[in-house]
């Protein structure tokens, strides 16, 4: 598959963590399981937050199966499913960007004009998680980089140690694409963090046109 396209994902991903955790008081959009410590915080220091990171793990679940759903229907209408995705996905962004602008910065996470921002960011999310899942499998996650990670250190260390000569070309090539996916997902982070600073909520602007690339790129038939 053309790998260029996950890799600008990544970036998206990072790029989304680290301004929606800025700008929205911890909130995580891409994936989610950090919501449940940033709740603790919130409910233990009273901050507000609260609400945000509760309601953030039933809207990803509920759009990752509508996504499914969606993905086989188009399946038996012969649609283009991967496209159609992004589409959506690029559709949230806007939306993101569009409430974000309107109503941001935003003071209270849980009121409803930065719940509305951040749900939608979240859904945008989680249809790039589902996306890469069903799509771009192949390819190294483009959202969660502790798995990633650690299989680069386990590469890493059988590559260190010596492997059977068919066995460690598959090692190289997977230590390469994971490590490219891992510093692709770092750029956005900071990308994220450093446009936060400078433009604050217009910041949520670039993501949208990050997803608005990846539908010139090609895309194998399996992809589809």
């Amino acid at each position: 598959m053309n790998m260029a396209l996950p890799r600008v994902l990544s970036v998206n991903a990072g790029f989304m963590d680290a301004a929606a955790f800025l700008a929205l008081k911890g909130l995580f959009t891409t994936h989610v399981t950090g919501n449940f410590v940033t709740l603790g915080a919130a409910l233990v220091t009273g901050r507000s937050g609260a609400l945000s990171k509760l309601l953030a793990l039933p809207v990803f679940c509920l759009v990752v199966v509508g996504a499914r759903l969606v993905s086989h229907v188009l399946r038996t209408r012969s649609q283009p499913e991967a496209k159609t995705l992004l589409a959506a996905q690029f559709a949230l962004m806007v939306l993101g960007a569009l409430l974000a602008t309107y109503y941001g910065p935003f003071t209270n996470s849980d009121a409803y004009p930065a719940l509305a921002t951040g749900m939608t960011l979240v859904a945008a999310m989680a249809i790039q998680n589902a996306a890469h899942r069903i799509h771009f499998a192949s390819a190294p996650p483009s959202t969660i980089m502790t798995g990633t990670t650690t299989q680069i250190m386990i590469d890493l260390a059988d590559v260190m140690h010596g492997l059977a000569p068919e066995k460690a070309l598959p090692a190289r090539q997977r230590l390469k694409q994971m490590s490219i996916s891992v510093l692709a997902f770092a750029t956005g982070c900071a990308l994220g963090a450093l446009l936060y600073a400078l433009f604050g909520v217009l910041c949520f602007w670039l993501p949208p046109i990050l997803v608005l690339t990846t539908f010139t790129m090609p895309l194998s038939e399996a992809d589809l």
